[in-house]
């Protein structure tokens, strides 16, 4: 079975940053393998384009521009934001905001966005909402473990409106988080 819309993917991979040569950045192994739907919205677009038609034991390595991986820095996405919004029962918690956390957030729109914090002053706390990997180039090598027909409830989990958690990269619980800003996936997950 060939990698087509709404097959569950599962796959391994090592991620690098600036070069093949360079040192791993991420991994997922055969222990802890990234499964998705492909075709769902889950993994970013140049990827999935790349791995498309692969089979089982297809091996595949793939470079992804600063455009088809995060896009460029945005100045725009590094704000300050008061400190009182990080109160909890009118006290600031400085041991959870502090420089180099992520802190999972949420627009008064209701989108879930991940920011890192990058300082903290007596009003103000400086949040970089760009994706970790904004700026880079990714180079991707790694193997199909399998091509399989997904379940009607992994197909229900990324497609209803209360929606799953499509992940990448090691999973929700990795901290590593794809292009949330918008709900997608990327080599990180929408959670």
């Amino acid at each position: 079975m060939s990698i087509v819309k709404d097959k569950k993917v599962t796959l391994t991979y090592d991620l690098r940053v600036e070069s093949f040569d360079a040192d791993i950045y991420e991994s997922a192994t055969a222990e802890n393998p990234l499964q998705f739907i492909y075709g769902a919205g889950q993994m970013l677009p140049a990827f999935e384009t790349a791995i498309a038609g692969l089979e089982a034991g297809a091996e595949f390595r793939i470079q992804l521009s600063i455009e088809d991986a995060y896009g460029d820095v945005n100045e725009e996405a590094v704000v300050d934001l008061p400190k009182s919004i990080f109160e909890a029962e009118g006290k600031f918690d400085d041991e959870k905001i502090k420089v180099g956390e992520m802190i999972p957030m949420m627009t008064s729109d209701g989108r879930r966005m991940t920011g890192i914090v990058l300082e903290v002053s007596e009003e103000t706390v400086k949040m970089d909402f760009n994706h970790p990997l904004a700026g880079e180039e990714l180079f991707f090598q790694g193997k199909i473990v399998s091509v399989e027909e997904p379940t009607v409830e992994e197909l229900q989990a990324v497609y209803s409106p209360a929606g799953g958690c499509g992940c990448g990269s090691g999973g929700c619980d990795s901290g590593s988080c794809g292009d949330d800003q918008e709900g997608g996936c990327g080599s990180g997950c929408g959670c």
